[in-house]
């Protein structure tokens, strides 16, 4: 019988993962591509063959997204698998009605199938959407192991942007290690808050090895999710984060909606600075679409280390990436520290905008007067500092994870922000953290 010829769609992390799930030892089906979106630059790589297996002596090429049609057409492809995240469900649907009408099948790999198992216990935190709160929270239950005297590896959902070889299995534990494996900013802010609260972190392309590595130091996994993906691993405790801000998101992002129904505890986020109808409107939908999770409301408070520098000045805010691009949000706590601090005016960047960060502002526009922290290659970071370095302000507040000035050389003085997660209903992720580890 024929292999079956498969593309998988992507955008470096999952559908990495899926294949090795599925297709590195299946010899059934012949993967003839992985086609790459969402993350700038990522296409014209190959998977190489130390990753894809024995089967595949040569790797297997990584097209732009753009030319699926064409590569159904050349290798008469059977069957395209979506293996990417944080899309709404009109743009799945509009991506499988394109592959259908081009002769191929579309489908979407099983988050049973693809979530390994562990011998050490598990717990997973997810989200809807990018931008809820995944990192804060991970942070929160990782003092909770700390406390407990449990030791703790967090294992990063993949961000391999630059030499997949050299990126099957990553450790870090230092500063230095982020340099070591010469880390995107993107990398940085979720690894850098780990390192801050002495916790070990692991990351990568392959999440068996990955896993196995990190098991032999771990008194428990803890998955931090990304771009609301679903767990590689196979959770005892499943937390996903539901943010207010973008109520009734819940039920129409892929694979959020997945997450949704599958938690053990919601955590409807962010309550002080969201509307109470919205909240409430969130909360009654986790009661009637996931009634056997516990559901409780969370406050992300905000922390300016030098609010004096904001009072009455000209404010120029820098926040996460992901939450302002693909995350499609408009702001984040650096807006909100700004604005609270009593900034006299929030500087708009756009007109001062340079090469890569000016084409992110024509590709999201949603992002507002907001520089969105880009990172992911030397002239992607060079655009950003002489963005921010153009922009006319007194000020910069920094909203993202890290210290930005670790990467770049800044003009004018810093405000840093950090944010931490509140339970309003005190010892509920205590309480179900326990029966996990007990």
């Amino acid at each position: 019988m024929a292999k079956r010829k498969v593309i998988i769609m992507g955008a470096a992390g999952r559908d990495f993962h899926n294949f090795n799930c599925l297709f590195r030892n299946n010899p059934e089906a012949e993967v003839v591509a992985f086609t790459a979106t969402q993350i700038p630059d990522i296409e014209g790589r190959v998977y190489p063959p130390s990753l894809a297996g024995p089967l595949y002596p040569q790797g297997i090429p990584i097209y732009p997204e753009h030319d699926l049609e064409k590569l159904i057409k050349q290798h008469e492809v059977d069957d395209v698998w979506f293996s990417y995240s944080d899309v709404s469900h009109q743009y799945v649907m509009d991506k499988g009605s394109h592959v259908v009408a081009w002769g191929a099948n579309f489908g979407i790999c099983s988050v049973q199938h693809t979530m390994l198992k562990s011998t050490k216990p598990v717990i997973a935190i997810c989200a809807v959407r990018t931008g809820v709160g995944k990192s804060q929270t991970t942070r929160y239950v990782s003092r909770i192991l700390k406390k407990l005297g449990k030791k703790v590896v967090a294992i990063r959902h993949p961000m391999p942007y630059g030499d997949l070889a050299k990126q099957a299995c990553q450790r870090y534990e230092t500063y230095e290690d982020l340099d070591k494996y010469d880390c995107t900013i993107e990398e940085r802010e979720e690894y850098e808050p780990h390192i801050d609260s002495g916790f070990i972190v692991y990351a990568g392309v392959d999440y068996e090895m990955i896993l196995r590595e990190a098991e032999k130091e771990a008194d428990v996994i803890l998955w931090d999710g990304g771009n609301n993906d679903t767990p590689f691993y196979r959770p005892d405790l499943h937390i996903t984060l539901v943010d207010p801000h973008r109520p009734g998101h819940e039920l129409t992002y892929y694979p959020g909606e997945s997450n949704f129904v599958m938690a053990d505890l919601l955590l409807v986020n962010k309550v002080q600075t969201a509307d109470p109808i919205k909240v409430e409107e969130v909360l009654d939908t986790c009661h009637r679409y996931n009634p056997r999770a516990r559901a409780i409301k969370c406050a992300s408070k905000i922390f300016v280390d030098r609010p004096e520098l904001i009072a009455g000045k000209k404010a120029l805010v820098v926040e996460d990436g992901p939450t302002l691009t693909h995350g499609g949000m408009a702001y984040g706590a650096g807006w909100f520290a700004a604005r609270n601090a009593g900034a006299a005016e929030i500087v708009d960047p756009k007109p001062y905008a340079v090469g890569s960060i000016a084409e992110t502002y024509k590709k999201y526009p949603n992002s507002g007067q907001i520089v969105p922290a880009m990172g992911y290659s030397d002239q992607q970071i060079a655009d950003l500092e002489a963005t921010i370095n153009a922009t006319p302000c007194d000020v910069v507040v920094e909203g993202t994870p890290i210290d930005l000035t670790r990467v770049l050389k800044v003009n004018k003085p810093i405000a840093e922000v950090t944010y931490e997660l509140e339970e309003l209903e005190p010892g509920v992720i205590e309480s179900l953290v326990l029966k996990v580890v007990a």
